[in-house]
């Protein structure tokens, strides 16, 4: 299991104090977190692409080189990398020079976005976007495993004897994950390529994932990549914790219901008991992330979002803090417990490298 956690990088007015921290500042603390996550044992750290206010993650690969730099062992990787607006030949590239200059410790959640005015700034429609979706996604994948490309589309101009540059990493192009909160066609997707699945499910009730996951799991197997059971599932989830459950509630109340994306909303007792947000102490927070298996089966990727909302730097260092000392250690071993001795490992450079090599030489 992959443990870790993401950001959609919000500016948002701390209603404590009646200020919001500047985007140069908001930018810095997202790299903090990073680093912090790092040094607190988290396997993954993911940001997500936006181009409209209240978020500054305009573009992810420049920060996630940046926090290359200055880490060693995180994975680091995209909760949301636009398949539908972003040239799939940009995409390529980039992700295989951040490959490099990480060291192979690069993946990316791939998605439709959920911002519709982003369409007509990129000079696309919206309407297009399934179809955009699956085009954008067969090239992406064949940039990435093909030498020299010829591929013409309905969406772009077609490329003719193209070499996408620099190449993957030892052959090995980043492992990319299909996010999606409302769309069977992208479970297709990542069903047919046998790629991973990421339910991001931090909004809707559980049942509405267990469907699109199922639906990803049959066609799985139905593509012959595996049983159902061994298909690669990630999920989302969020947390607030304190020591003691009422000074969780009390602290994160005011960020609740001032939120940019939920706030104004359904009350936080109808959220905690309706989707994985857990407000409440470190043994709250490990029971109801180990109840999630039991609704979606056994997953290679758990995240979480921890920096939103308007919350102080110091206090999401605190929930890492939190999180790295009292959280993870039990995680990690009530999921080696409980997970089948031949379930798929979660999908790392390294033994994705190992699989390659031994391909070829058998």
């Amino acid at each position: 299991m992959q443990i870790g956690i993401f950001t959609v990088g919000d500016v948002t007015v701390d209603p404590m104090t009646g200020t919001a921290p500047t985007e140069h500042e908001r930018i810095k603390a997202m790299v903090t977190i990073a680093k912090h996550a790092e040094d607190v044992g988290l396997d993954v750290f993911a940001t997500g692409e936006h181009h409209n206010r209240p978020f500054v993650p305009s573009s992810p690969t420049t920060m996630l080189g940046y926090i290359a730099a200055q880490t060693e062992r995180i994975i680091l990787s995209t909760s949301t990398t636009l398949i539908t607006t972003n040239d799939p030949v940009k995409i390529a590239e980039d992700f295989a020079m951040l490959q490099h200059l990480a060291d192979g410790r690069v993946d990316l959640i791939l998605g439709r976005g959920n911002t519709a005015p982003v369409y007509p700034w990129f000079g696309k429609n919206q309407q297009d976007s399934v179809e955009l979706t699956v085009e954008n996604y067969n090239l992406l994948r064949r940039l990435w495993d093909e030498d020299v490309v010829n591929w013409e589309g309905k969406h772009r101009t077609p490329l003719r004897n193209f070499t996408s540059t620099p190449r993957p990493l030892d052959g090995v192009a980043p492992f990319v994950w299909h996010g999606s909160i409302r769309t069977p066609q992208v479970a297709e997707i990542a069903a047919y390529y046998g790629d991973g699945f990421f339910a991001n499910n931090i909004f809707w009730p559980k049942e509405h994932y267990q469907q699109l996951i199922t639906l990803y799991r049959e066609r799985y197997a139905h593509y012959g990549h595996g049983t159902p059971e061994q298909a690669i599932v990630g999920l989302g989830g969020q947390f607030f914790m304190r020591r003691n459950s009422q000074d969780a509630v009390r602290e994160f109340r005011p960020y609740f219901d001032n939120a940019p994306v939920y706030g104004h909303g359904p009350s936080l007792e109808d959220f905690t008991s309706q989707t994985p947000l857990t407000v409440g102490s470190p043994q709250e927070v490990i029971e109801k992330t180990l109840t999630f298996r039991e609704f979606f089966g056994d997953y290679q990727r758990q995240l979480f979002l921890v920096d939103h909302a308007g919350l102080p730097l110091k206090t999401v260092l605190e929930q890492l803090d939190l999180l790295g000392s009292e959280v993870l250690p039990v995680l990690r071993q009530e999921f080696a417990k409980r997970t089948p001795e031949n379930f798929p490992a979660p999908p790392t450079f390294q033994n994705r490298l190992q699989a390659l090599s031994e391909a070829h030489s058998a």
